[in-house]
């Protein structure tokens, strides 16, 4: 009996050592010597972060999509934790409140008031710009409406779509009727939360005209609904369309932030690389069809294309412009200076690692 119980303390001492060494291991650790290839220079993170990065998986975001089909967050010791949003606002409320790390959006007055709080959310990088000639988010028209609507002044009086207001879609909107010597109230503005029901109402004639992005431009063309009317460098060259947000968790964490904006930039060069030069563009519109919204490969070589700095760095005139019209139109709760709006520090630090595009 007493052998019985020897062994049944062994065997139960054996059991708690077991548990005790599992509970008090350490997380994987990513040994220092683990650098990229793609930047000999730079550490990975000594213990593996998943970040939380809010966006809609269109093909402005490219720079998140393609580093995380080619492992170059991993490779930084990140994990990328992709979070679908309906709207930019709830993306801005979690930003702010710390359970959002990272924003792929544009400017609105939600984000800009959540800065005149003193929280510590900022425009960081590039997400998407027009490329002259090429505009990828631009105003178009009604095909049947093309000889009638020439100019910037024949727009007075017409029913024009955007998607939201107090945002950067009623900005452009207003940039174009400006052109004209118009604004909003000169004309029937319509507020259509999809673009693709803005091409149903093309197509029905309930609207005019509209704010529209690529691949709806493209589609819209080929079912012969949409003139492209003007490029946007014509109204709106400094336009800065889209923007990478860090929350509160990252301007925390410089050591966070800075690796993943370092991966980042790598993916925005790819991007370059494949639509500018044509460079493993068959693998890059693989990946694109894989994780972002667009499925169809054709479609990538029809579609104006989306501008992405390969060096990160935003529009500065654009942004800039923004927050004047925002100011202007009362929709800021305190003076917004654009330093304060915009810390260029982390694309600064991805420069310095990979050196300026080539």
């Amino acid at each position: 009996m007493v052998k019985r119980i020897s062994v049944f303390v062994t065997i139960l001492f054996v059991i708690t050592c077991l548990i005790t060494a599992c509970s008090q291991s350490p997380a994987p650790q990513v040994t220092s010597s683990n650098k990229p290839a793609w930047a000999p220079e730079l550490t990975a993170l000594p213990q593996e972060k998943v970040i939380k990065v809010g966006m809609k998986q269109v093909i402005s975001d490219a720079g998140i999509l393609i580093g995380m089909a080619k492992g170059y967050y991993q490779d930084v010791g990140i994990k990328i934790e992709g979070i679908q949003f309906n709207s930019g606002q709830e993306m801005i409320n979690q930003l702010a409140a710390g359970q959002l790390d990272v924003g792929a959006t544009v400017t609105a007055s939600g984000l800009l008031n959540a800065m005149s709080r003193d929280i510590p959310v900022k425009i960081v990088a590039d997400k998407g710009i027009n490329v002259p000639g090429q505009g990828y988010y631009r105003f178009v028209i009604r095909k049947d409406l093309a000889n009638t609507i020439k100019d910037f002044a024949d727009l007075r009086g017409r029913k024009i779509a955007v998607v939201g207001t107090a945002s950067l879609d009623e900005i452009c909107l207003a940039r174009v009727l400006a052109k004209g010597g118009l604004t909003t109230k000169d004309i029937d503005m319509q507020v259509i939360r999809a673009f693709p029901d803005m091409l149903v109402s093309l197509g029905n004639k309930s609207i005019d005209a509209a704010m529209v992005i690529e691949p709806f431009v493209t589609q819209g063309i080929a079912k012969n609904i949409v003139d492209p009317w003007k490029d946007p460098s014509e109204y709106d060259p400094d336009a800065q369309i889209a923007l990478l947000v860090y929350g509160t968790s990252m301007t925390s964490r410089p050591e966070v932030a800075n690796r993943f904006m370092t991966a980042y930039v790598k993916s925005l060069r790819d991007y370059n690389d494949a639509f500018f030069k044509n460079k493993n563009k068959s693998e890059i519109i693989e990946i694109l069809c894989k994780y972002s919204v667009i499925k169809e490969p054709a479609l990538y070589n029809q579609m104006l294309p989306t501008g992405l700095n390969p060096d990160g760095y935003l529009r500065m005139n654009g942004i800039a412009a923004d927050l004047q019209w925002y100011k202007e139109n009362n929709l800021l709760k305190s003076d917004i200076k654009i330093e304060d709006a915009v810390d260029n520090q982390y694309v600064d630090f991805a420069i310095k690692t990979l050196g300026k595009y080539q």
